[in-house]
């Protein structure tokens, strides 16, 4: 599974939520959006964070951890 977080380069929210994946035992890749103008249209990216997941843009806000674990543990 290729998960990857589309944020900002300022996004303060990042190190909580990779702490989370982490927790979850999640591996992931970070881009940003400044680099990355083609992701932002295709997906009508306005905000960050976002977790795309193989390609496909799961959660465009702050996840809990709850809906992590949802999400990737069942």
């Amino acid at each position: 599974m290729d998960v990857q977080l589309l944020v900002t380069q300022t996004d303060s929210c990042l190190p909580n939520l990779k702490r989370k994946l982490d927790d979850v035992g999640i591996d992931y890749s970070v881009a940003y959006i400044e680099d990355n103008a083609t992701l932002v249209e295709s997906n009508h990216i306005r905000h960050s964070p976002n977790i795309l997941i193989n390609g496909s843009l799961i959660f465009r806000s702050h996840p809990t951890i709850e809906e992590l674990k949802i999400f990737f543990l069942g």
